[in-house]
């Protein structure tokens, strides 16, 4: 469509890399924009400016058509500065709110030396939405789509209908809200809504703001946006009618008509194995020999496979924030049976204590099978996606999940729990079909039971590489899913 007739979108959401990255919320709101912007939306992107909590240094500079300003909360003023840059080679304008208060830290959700999340994050974040309307507002151009992402950023919608509904700007304006995890959902008490200043009168039982007695910030968003997605079909399917709506199920019901599941995209530009600059060789699904030596830079890395034939040994590899949600019980449970089977394991990651603990501890225990390195570390979750033969994602529930997404395109094989995401995108294995593993259960047996059939699937060498060769196949690109947000972003009312 012609720029000026462009459908004019602006994503709002904590984190968006590669200027802040925590999770997979932060791989969507660096990707989807640029993706929009290819079907000729013209798309703008509203976070908060970490400081030294930033990936990497932001080249930004003061917004030449915003000055900063003020942003009241209750009886606090906080100034709002006012930043702006473009996504790299795309002209997707990317506007950063600063402010000394509440983002000049050293971490984005949590405090680094604590490993908490920081004890006003409901005052930074309602600072941050309120601003990023006010943003809007003085801007020169007004918007078609007001896209809003988990509960950063959730009471957006609402504070447009209670406090902004006469504003030219966002008179004509549909909202749109993304559950990227449901069970983070940004309850607080009922002065959240005093410091977003909207009216006490809309807090009551079963009110949108309302939650067992405190303010959700997540039912807000549901309830009152036009339309509202989730990162999958079956993950939107799971929050309805299981436990995994963390208590919204009643509320999500109630939207099911407007409730969409749009499979998350990966973007190919960075994770593709036929022009990664991080890893030992480049490969294709036509050309596999540079894997055997992403293979052993893996191995040499964490110092495991000495004097084993790497070619019949399997490497098992692991990415992941180390929490409750991924899984890691459920190892644990099964770590003395994986330990007898013929196997490598290598894990990346870091989250909570427990965890990093517990992952240390298997290390230490079997140090001839299992090796781990507790950190983020971007350029060596290539090389593991690369030189692994398989990948391990057993999560207790996953939305979307992308690193399953990621290990299909290297042609390491998924071994997943069945549910979400993982779901949808990793087919189970039938002989002639199939990209991966799966288990139903969330049980310890179940797992291993999983590891053992990708086993015997590996140890027939011709099996494996067609399966690979499948699973290399599959184009999880940004292109679809993109094109599903434009159909549901021009959705008739």
């Amino acid at each position: 469509m012609p720029e000026k007739n462009a459908l004019r979108i602006v994503m709002i959401a904590a984190e968006a890399a590669p200027y802040a990255k925590v999770g997979g919320l932060g791989d969507v709101i660096g990707a989807l924009p640029q993706a929009l912007e290819k079907l000729g939306a013209k798309v703008a992107v509203i976070i908060p400016s970490y400081g030294n909590a930033a990936d990497e240094p932001v080249l930004a500079e003061p917004c030449h058509d915003v000055p900063g300003f003020d942003v009241t909360l209750g009886d606090i003023t906080e100034y709002a500065s006012v930043f702006q840059t473009s996504m790299p080679e795309s002209g997707v304008a990317v506007y950063l709110i600063g402010s000394r208060r509440y983002f000049e830290r050293g971490g984005v959700y949590d405090d680094p030396l604590t490993g908490e999340g920081y004890s006003d994050n409901m005052e930074r974040y309602v600072f941050f939405m309120k601003a990023a309307i006010e943003l809007m507002l003085r801007l020169p151009h007004s918007f078609d789509i007001v896209h809003c992402h988990d509960s950063q950023a959730a009471l957006i919608p609402g504070l447009i209908r209670e406090n902004y509904g006469g504003e030219e700007k966002l008179a004509r304006a549909r909202t749109i809200f993304t559950i990227h995890n449901i069970a983070y959902q940004g309850n607080y008490p009922a002065e959240a809504l005093d410091l977003a200043g909207i009216s006490p009168h809309n807090f009551y039982p079963f009110s949108p703001f309302e939650f067992w007695g405190q303010v959700n910030f997540m039912k807000a968003g549901i309830a009152l946006a036009d339309e509202i997605t989730t990162v999958s079909p079956t993950y939107a399917e799971e929050i309805q009618e299981t436990e995994l709506g963390f208590g919204l199920e009643s509320v999500l019901r109630e939207r099911s008509a407007n409730l969409h599941g749009i499979i998350n995209g990966i973007d190919y530009n960075e994770w593709n194995p036929e022009t990664d600059p991080f890893i030992a060789a480049r490969f294709s699904s036509t050309k596999l020999s540079g894997k055997a030596v992403c293979k052993r830079e893996v191995l040499e890395y964490f110092n495991l496979g000495h004097g084993r034939d790497l070619k019949r040994v399997p490497l098992i590899g692991i990415i992941s924030r180390l929490a409750n949600q991924k899984g890691f019980d459920l190892i644990a449970e099964a770590i003395p049976a994986i330990v007898e089977m013929d196997l490598l394991l290598v894990i990346l990651g870091t989250g909570q204590q427990y965890y990093n603990d517990l992952v240390s501890g298997f290390a230490a225990c079997y140090p001839e099978k299992i090796a781990a390195r507790l950190a983020f570390d971007n350029p060596l979750a290539h090389k593991i996606e690369a030189g692994c033969d398989m990948f391990l994602m057993p999560s207790r529930y996953e939305p979307c999940g992308l690193s399953q997404l990621y290990s299909l395109r290297y042609g390491t094989i998924p071994i997943v729990h069945r549910k979400g995401g993982l779901a949808d995108t990793v087919i189970p294995y039938g002989g002639n079909s199939g990209t991966g593993f799966s288990f139903t259960e969330y049980s310890a047996d179940a797992l291993t039971q999983s590891i053992g059939e990708a086993l015997s699937v590996y140890s027939d060498p011709p099996a494996w590489k067609k399966l690979m060769m499948r699973a290399m196949a599959e184009d999880w690109s940004w292109e679809t899913s993109a094109g599903r947000y434009m159909d549901l972003y021009q959705k008739k009312e």
